[in-house]
């Protein structure tokens, strides 16, 4: 219970901002400060991680950026982040150009694979998370967050869309409010998106758009995957794995020794599928289909994977990232 407590902290805590008194007025002033470069940076609490050409970037606590050009084996701090809030999402369109996206609404672009970050958008008004980002190339991207926030561009990010009402309750009648965890591409140029009710999202239009397929599950999913068969395959609150093999429209529970919360899903280029959980365990499944349950590392609190190729995938933990095979 206090691992997904923290978990739940990191992806929507206020964190990230300097609040101050205006002199005279007695009303409350929030400045962004950049991330400080600090010794041990890479034991960090990070959320998620992409793959930016052969370099691999990961973000999470206090604005941390972390880089690595050897696979996961090594890690240094970027050069220069200007805002400090927690980041939930990471996603690049090449080897150079990216995007990181956080608390209070913040979006940072990078255009020199993650060593320097800019600012392109923020919102003090209102602390709005954004808890995930997917690019499908350099000019079309989606971020996704806290109470149906979805934000789309198609321009780089240079501007940023609020696509309010996107997200329809089933019976088309009114907006659905929910909080969205994840998001993913899946086939046919079609995108998915985890959410809390058990209900997981799909839009064919770049993420302007978005229908609900229910489950039949009831507690948040937190994470999700294409298979390249085209199969999807979710995961949640209590080890919960769901699966499907229609594009989202009927649900078949995986059963397996789990019960920690899973936090990510991976698929290698060998088809090797993993997933992470809360409690430092590891899902391994040679098919997507069943599951074992690996000896929990020392870095318990497992908060998202990556795959690497066909080797090892990277794991995003409470004390920073590590391959799987490497992990202490």
């Amino acid at each position: 219970m206090k691992q997904l407590k923290f978990f739940l902290v990191l992806l929507m805590g206020l964190a990230g901002v300097q609040a101050s008194i205006a002199q005279g007025t007695g009303s409350i002033a929030l400045k962004v400060t950049p991330a400080d470069r600090r010794a041990g940076a890479a034991a960090s609490s990070v959320l998620a991680a992409a793959q930016a050409g052969m370099r691999v970037v990961a973000v999470g606590e206090r604005g941390v950026v972390l880089l690595s050009d050897d696979g996961g084996a090594q890690w240094r701090q970027a050069r220069s982040v200007p805002a400090s809030g927690t980041l939930t999402g990471v996603s690049f369109a090449n080897a150079q150009v990216g995007w990181a996206v956080g608390h209070w609404g913040l979006v940072l672009h990078t255009v020199d694979g993650g060593e320097t970050w800019s600012i392109q958008r923020q919102d003090l008004e209102q602390d709005q998370p954004l808890l995930a980002v997917y690019f499908k190339d350099k000019n079309q991207g989606v971020a996704v967050g806290l109470w149906s926030h979805v934000l789309v561009t198609q321009d780089g990010g240079n501007t940023w869309e609020k696509m309010t009402n996107a997200v329809q309750h089933p019976s088309g009648t009114k907006p659905l409010d929910v909080n969205i965890y994840s998001i993913f591409p899946g086939s046919n140029g079609a995108l998915y998106a985890t959410a809390e009710q058990g209900l997981v999202l799909r839009s064919n239009d770049m993420g302007r758009h978005w229908e609900v397929l229910s489950t039949g599950y009831t507690g948040s999913l937190w994470s999700g995957v294409a298979l390249r068969n085209g199969d999807l395959l979710v995961g949640g609150l209590r080890g919960t794995l769901l699966r499907s093999a229609d594009g989202g429209q009927s649900w078949q529970k995986l059963e397996h020794p789990g019960r920690s919360s899973v936090t990510g899903l991976v698929q290698s280029a060998g088809g090797k599928v993993t997933g992470t959980a809360l409690d430092g365990t590891v899902l391994a499944s040679s098919d997507g289909r069943s599951f074992e349950i690996l000896a929990a590392t020392s870095r318990a609190g497992n908060t998202g994977a990556l795959a690497l190729g066909d080797g090892a995938p990277l794991l995003m933990t409470r004390s920073g990232p590590c391959r799987l095979d490497s992990c202490q």
